[in-house]
């Protein structure tokens, strides 16, 4: 089987190679990516080392796609990732809108053309601001949870967190709405093309190696943050560092992606799933800097009352129906994940200047 891995050199990309690599010795990796970003040229000698093979391109360039060769599959793991991207301060609009939707056009036309299945990494801000803004929470131990005993939750909401089937409609961000509308019209294409198509919504992914910055992966960028005594501040909750987020290392995104290719175009099986660490796996951003201040020392952390844009207190995905029918279930808990990055983090001391 010959897969192609778009983003490649990015956190998850290269993780995703990594696991398939070492699953399956009959498959064959093509990679591209356009290495934008800082720090992604130093995960090319270990892919090279793992017999992928490195195109240098942009998926934004239709021709940069033509010379690829033909896959059974594509993975996409391309995205410009942060939900601020394309506001004020944060690169232009156009810029995220060729990237995430001109890119995966032509990353459309590719799967067409060349008869290929497509996994679309998308991710939990396709889901709608005002009623995510509006659910009931309770202040608990220093993180928001959810009051699942409320009688009027929105549909698509319950104690297990946010399911696929809460509400998309905008407004959802510039990013989110790229990455809802990338949805959409790859549903249309693999229905009028028939080509396989599966869409894994994922949570917030962290790992060591991961790029310390904050719209790449907020627990590395505070765990790396946090040891080089960097200033560091609560922005939205009011300032109380309350606001929750699950977590998922992305080696449990790879191995439910290798049970979707070597499963094929199954029946039965649900087009769109979420992909996280689930209710079990959820963190404030106190209870990370209490974890942080165990590990490494106390680090005054500064309270502000601003507030940005998509700001939101609570967003923990519920991944049951991904369980349910790829019996599939995180590997990695949240405290071990944390290690990982701390272990990273000390081994690493320089690790925010070379990736920025």
């Amino acid at each position: 089987m010959k897969v192609l891995i778009t983003g490649v050199c990015g956190f998850v990309g290269h993780w995703i190679a990594k696991v398939l690599t070492e699953s399956d010795s009959g498959i064959q990796l093509v990679g591209i990516d356009n290495l934008s970003r800082s720090g992604s040229q130093s995960n090319l000698p270990e892919l090279k080392r793992r017999g992928v093979r490195f195109i240098h391109g942009d998926l934004r360039c239709a021709s940069d796609l033509e010379v690829l060769p033909s896959v059974d599959w594509v993975i996409d793991c391309a995205a410009m990732p942060s939900v601020l991207a394309g506001t004020l301060g944060n690169g232009s609009a156009r810029q995220l809108l060729e990237h995430n939707l001109v890119g995966s056009l032509n990353l459309l036309e590719y799967c067409r053309i060349r008869c290929a299945g497509l996994i679309l990494l998308s991710t939990s801000r396709v889901y709608s601001l005002k009623p995510l803004s509006e659910l009931p929470l309770l202040a608990s131990g220093g993180a928001y949870q959810l009051n699942s005993a409320e009688e009027n939750l929105p549909p698509g909401v319950s104690a297990d967190g946010i399911e696929e089937t809460f509400s998309t409609l905008p407004p959802v961000s510039l990013y989110g709405a790229t990455k809802v509308a990338s949805e959409t019209i790859a549903c249309e294409y693999a229905a009028m093309f028939n080509f396989p198509l599966r869409i894994n919504r994922c949570g917030v992914l962290a790992g060591a190696g991961q790029f310390g910055r904050a719209e790449q992966g907020i627990f590395s960028y505070w765990i790396h943050s946090h040891f080089a005594r960097q200033p560091l501040k609560y922005i939205g909750a009011h300032g109380t560092g309350f606001q929750v987020r699950d977590c998922l290392h992305p080696l449990d995104v790879a191995t439910l992606i290798s049970q979707q290719i070597n499963a094929g175009d199954t029946p039965g099986k649900p087009t769109i799933v979420n992909v996280s660490g689930g209710i079990e796996s959820a963190y404030s951003l106190y209870q990370l800097t209490q974890w942080c201040d165990r590990q490494f020392s106390p680090h005054k952390v500064e309270s502000t009352n601003e507030n940005r844009p998509f700001d939101l207190p609570w967003i923990v995905l519920n991944n049951k129906l991904a369980q349910s029918h790829w019996q599939w279930e995180p590997s990695r808990s949240t405290e071990q994940i944390l290690d990982e990055i701390a272990t990273h983090a000390r081994a690493n001391p320089d690790w925010l200047k070379c990736s920025r």
